[in-house]
């Protein structure tokens, strides 16, 4: 028996009962989540004035390497036992190294760096969440959906206005506590509440054996490229950006922390639109604009221009854009890829997203203590930028091949 065009067109686009209150519940998790795992960004300056480390740089990166290398297991497990289990376990793993750091770790930089490490399971739940939604929403609604689920990405807004307030003004433990006491309620909500879509099917497949067929397709070392530059520019730039204000721009740590959490806000409104636009015009226009966008800004801010207006204005252009386009990249995976491997896909994507963060942070360090400025970095992305436009308008090609060809 064949199904109508009308009824096929339906099942296409209708959202089941019950999947906006689990986008909700996903959500909240991934923006408590991405909130522990960014608790390091804005103490990172803090710990170099109390004279732990010369340079915050290993330290706030340690975390982001962690959870994005994680993301190729994780999103594998998420595959195999599905969200509803794996998000409340993730969110009580994290809780220990959060009150390691915050009881223990703070006080040296070797612990700094332990605690860090293990802190990184957080900013692994980006890899859950993904194809957990996927699950719940019709292919015609996938990009406005996993666009809304980043939203969750605003958790690193509330480390930067939080973090360094409550611990001048109760005590250095007092984020720890805080934080730590938010994962435990998300996980006995999400335990309670949550629930894996009834079209969900766990992947049987061996876990070596997907992530080996995973990395033979071809959208994900092209999604993988686009989501280092987006969502790894929008890391990059919420954990290193307090210090370069601070060494560019001589601003305090609590200013530079506001003016960092502003350009974390930008990026996560703009991360749904991402989504929903890419539904609609297609996920390489999206992509296009988004990029065009970044390099503008680049470009700007290779020149430092004065903080106020035009390097404020680049910067919040250079958030829009990277939020836009880390909307655009899942769109592009929800749309071409199998929901059995979905989470695989996510893994790897995620995790090129995560080392996209990684790396920039350490390299701009390297090249501000060389040549006293930051532009040379900033160039560097604008190149990075570049290479993006031309793999999107590879895909765009593609897009347009497979679609002239269909019958």
């Amino acid at each position: 028996m064949t199904t109508s065009p009308a009824v096929a067109s339906a099942q296409h686009t209708t959202v089941p009962p019950g999947a906006w209150r689990a986008l909700v519940l996903v959500t909240i998790g991934f923006g408590v989540n991405f909130w522990a795992w960014a608790l390091l960004s804005p103490l990172g300056p803090v710990y170099v004035e109390r004279g732990l480390a010369a340079d915050a740089s290993l330290i706030v990166a340690i975390p982001v390497l962690v959870g994005s290398l994680g993301r190729i297991v994780m999103g594998a497990l998420s595959d195999r036992f599905g969200g509803h289990l794996m998000f409340p376990l993730v969110s009580l793993l994290t809780v220990i190294p959060v009150l390691f750091l915050g009881f223990v770790g703070q006080y040296s930089y070797s612990t700094l760096l332990l605690g860090g490490f293990f802190l990184g399971i957080a900013g692994t739940t980006f890899a859950i969440g993904v194809p957990y939604v996927n699950s719940w929403f019709p292919p015609a609604k996938r990009g406005m959906a996993t666009g809304l689920y980043g939203v969750g990405m605003g958790g690193t807004a509330i480390s930067a206005f939080t973090t360094v307030p409550l611990l001048s003004s109760i005590g250095d433990v007092a984020p720890f506590v805080l934080t730590a006491l938010a994962l435990v309620a998300y996980a006995v909500v999400g335990w309670l509440f949550m629930r894996d879509a009834p079209t969900w099917q766990p992947s049987r497949k061996n876990i070596l054996e997907q992530s080996v067929a995973v990395m033979k397709l071809k959208v994900t070392w092209q999604a993988c490229y686009l989501y280092a530059l987006s969502f790894g520019g929008y890391v990059a730039f919420s954990v290193f950006l307090p210090t370069m204000l601070q060494n560019w721009y001589g601003l305090e740590a609590t200013d530079a922390s506001f003016r960092m959490a502003g350009f974390v806000i930008v990026a996560v409104l703009m991360r749904p639109l991402g989504g929903t636009l890419a539904d609609r015009l297609g996920a390489a226009n999206t992509l296009l604009v988004s990029y065009a966008a970044v390099a503008l800004a680049a470009l700007t801010l290779t020149f430092q221009p004065a903080l106020m207006p035009i390097g404020t204005v680049a910067f919040i252009v250079m958030a829009a854009g990277l939020g836009l386009g880390s909307g655009a990249v899942f769109a592009l995976v929800a749309q071409t890829s199998d929901p059995s491997v979905v989470g695989s896909v996510t893994g790897f994507v995620g995790a090129a997203g995560g080392l996209g963060g990684f790396v920039p942070p350490l390299v701009m360090a390297a090249i501000h203590a060389d040549r006293g400025s930051y532009a040379p970095g900033i160039a560097m992305l604008l190149v990075a930028t570049l290479g993006a436009v031309v793999v999107t308008m590879f895909i765009a090609r593609g897009a347009r091949a497979s679609t002239s060809a269909a019958p």
